[in-house]
C-alpha cells in the first residue's frame, strides 16, 4: 500500500506541482486514495476527495468491530469473492479461463477486462488483505463518499458510516451499481464538481449541504427538500408539518399564497404561489425550486378539487376545470420534478394524491372518480418507468378524511339551495367519521421510506380497495344502489 501511494504521490507531483489536486478515486483506487490522503503520502497536496466504492482498510476493520450485527452480516455475504482472489492458484484459472470475466460482465454490464491485468490484480488482495489493521487515521481533507445504493460487493454501511474519522465529511446513496462511474458519469461528475467548487470558495449547494447533514446522522429527513402543492390547508398542509417535524425543508405551494405561507411560517419552510394546472407557471416554479431550494427529495402532488353530479349535467367547462387540476396539475409536477430527479441521479420519491374513489365508482361523482383513476394509473406506469434511477412513486389513496374539498366542491346538475345542503350533509358526515389528517400524512411518510406503491388511507379505503380486487360487481351493484 505504501509504494501504491508513493506511485500517486509521484503523479499528483508531476500533473499538479504548485497546487493541490481534487481527487476522485473508485474501487481499489479508493482504497489506495484513503492510505495516501490519512498515512502523509499526500500531506498538503489534496484539496478534496471523492471516494466511490472503495474504504480505507481501517475503515473496514472498524467497520466489523462496531457496526450492527446486521450491517456485519450483509458486508461479509458481499465479499466472498475476497476469499476466492486470495486462495492460491484457483482464481489465476478462472480468469484465464475466461469464465470470471464472462460472469463479470454479463452480471455488472462491464467490459470484460485484460486477462493479464486481471491476473496481476489478484495480488492487490494477497498483499494488502488480511493482517493486522491500526486504528483509523483522521483527515481534515474535505471528503465526499458516493454510496451506490445495489453495490453488490461494498455495502452502502461500509462506505458510510466513518463520521468519526472525517472532520469535513459528505455522503450521498446513488442509485446505481458498483460501476457507478460507468453507469453515471454524469452524476459522478457533478457531484465532484460541486464539492471542487465550494471547496475553492464557492457557495455551498443544497445537494452538498444535504450530504453534510446525511453524514452526521442527524435522521433521515434533516436538510432533506420536500415539495407539497395544495399545502395551505387539508391533507397538504398536514404533510408539510409530518416532514417539517422530522426536519425537512418544506416548500410549501398553494393558489392561495396567505395559506402557503402560513404553512411554511409553522414548518420553518418556504411558500410559493403556484397554479397547477398552469404548465408554464408551473415550469416557473419548479426551475425557482431548484435554484433556491435545490432539487427536491420528495414532491408530494396534492392539490385537487372535486366536481359533484350526474355525468349529464357536468358540462365542459366542469370537466376542463376538475382535469386540469386533479389529472393535469399531477402530470406537471410528475413531469417537470420528475426531470430534475432524473437528471440529478440521486433518487427521490413522488407522492401522487389520488383517492378510494380512484377504485371505487360513485354514482354522482364521475368527473371525480374518473380523474383519480388516471392519477392512480399514472402513477404506476411512472413507478415502472422510474425504478430503475432510484426514484419512487406512490399513490395515496384516501377516503373519507376532513378537508376543503367538500366545501369547494362544484355541484351541477342543482340549485345553490340544494347545493348548500348537500354540501353541509357530506362535512358533516366527514365530521362524524372524524379521521385525523395527522394520520393522513404519517401515512405519506411511511409510505415514502418504505417505497409504498399504492397508499390507501382510512378502513374504508382499505376494504373499498379488497372489494375492487375481489368482488368488483360487488361495488358497482353498490354504486347503483347508492344513487
Amino acid at each position: 500500500m505504501e509504494r501504491l501511494a508513493a506511485d500517486l504521490r509521484a503523479v499528483v507531483d508531476e500533473v499538479s506541482p504548485g497546487t493541490p489536486v481534487h481527487l476522485l478515486a473508485h474501487d481499489w483506487g479508493s482504497t489506495q486514495a484513503w492510505h495516501a490522503v490519512t498515512h502523509g503520502a499526500l500531506d498538503g497536496r489534496v484539496a478534496s476527495f471523492t471516494s466511490i466504492s472503495g474504504p480505507a482498510r481501517e475503515h473496514v476493520a472498524a467497520f466489523y468491530r462496531r457496526a450492527r450485527r446486521r450491517d456485519r452480516l450483509r458486508q461479509a455475504l458481499a465479499s466472498w469473492y475476497m476469499l476466492l482472489f486470495r486462495a492460491p492458484v484457483l482464481p489465476e484459472l478462472g480468469w484465464r479461463s475466461g469464465l470470471i470475466g464472462a460472469v463479470m460482465s454479463r452480471r455488472a454490464g462491464v467490459p470484460r477486462p485484460r486477462t493479464a491485468d486481471a491476473v496481476r490484480g489478484l495480488e492487490l488482495y494477497r498483499e494488502n488483505i488480511g493482517g493486522p489493521v491500526g486504528a483509523p487515521v483522521r483527515t481534515d481533507v474535505p471528503v465526499q463518499v458516493l454510496a451506490p445504493a445495489d453495490d453488490p460487493f461494498v455495502t452502502p454501511a461500509l462506505q458510510t458510516q466513518i463520521a468519526p474519522y472525517v472532520d469535513d465529511l459528505r455522503v450521498r446513496t446513488v442509485p446505481g451499481g458498483h460501476w457507478l462511474p460507468r453507469e453515471r458519469p454524469d452524476v459522478v461528475a457533478r457531484c465532484v464538481r460541486e464539492l471542487a467548487a465550494h471547496v475553492d470558495g464557492a457557495a455551498e449547494t443544497p445537494s452538498l449541504r444535504r450530504a453534510r447533514a446525511v453524514a452526521k446522522g442527524v435522521g433521515r429527513w434533516v436538510g432533506r427538500v420536500v415539495v407539497v402543492t395544495g399545502a395551505g390547508s387539508g391533507i397538504g398542509r398536514a404533510v408539510a408539518h409530518a416532514f417539517g417535524r422530522r426536519g425537512a425543508l418544506v416548500v410549501a405551494a398553494d393558489l392561495n399564497l396567505a395559506t402557503a405561507q402560513e404553512t411554511a411560517f409553522e414548518t420553518g419552510g418556504l411558500a410559493y404561489e403556484v397554479d397547477v394546472s398552469d404548465g408554464a407557471a408551473m415550469a416557473a416554479f419548479a426551475d425557482r425550486v431548484a435554484a433556491e431550494a435545490g432539487v427536491p427529495d420528495v414532491v408530494v402532488n396534492n392539490a385537487g378539487i372535486a366536481v359533484s353530479g350526474p355525468f349529464a349535467d357536468t358540462g365542459v367547462e366542469d370537466w376542463e376545470a376538475i382535469l386540469d387540476v386533479n389529472l393535469w396539475g399531477v402530470i406537471h409536477g410528475c413531469r417537470l420534478f420528475g426531470a430534475q430527479l432524473r437528471e440529478h441521479g440521486e433518487g427521490g420519491h413522488i407522492v401522487n394524491v389520488a383517492s378510494a374513489a380512484a377504485f371505487t365508482p360513485v354514482a354522482g361523482l364521475p368527473a371525480y372518480c374518473t380523474t383519480k383513476s388516471a392519477v392512480l394509473m399514472l402513477s404506476e406506469c411512472l413507478r415502472a418507468e422510474l425504478a430503475g434511477q432510484g426514484i419512487g412513486v406512490t399513490a395515496l389513496c384516501p377516503a373519507f378524511v376532513p378537508t376543503d374539498i367538500v366545501s369547494s366542491a362544484r355541484m351541477v346538475g342543482v340549485d345553490e339551495s340544494t347545493a348548500s345542503e348537500q354540501r353541509r350533509s357530506a362535512n358533516a358526515l366527514i365530521l362524524r367519521r372524524n379521521y385525523p389528517l395527522s394520520k393522513v400524512a404519517e401515512r405519506v411518510v411511511r409510505a415514502v421510506e418504505r417505497d409504498v406503491a399504492l397508499a390507501p388511507v382510512t378502513p374504508e379505503a382499505h376494504v373499498a380497495l379488497a372489494l375492487s380486487r375481489l368482488t368488483p360487481g360487488l361495488l358497482r351493484a353498490a354504486a347503483r344502489i347508492g344513487q
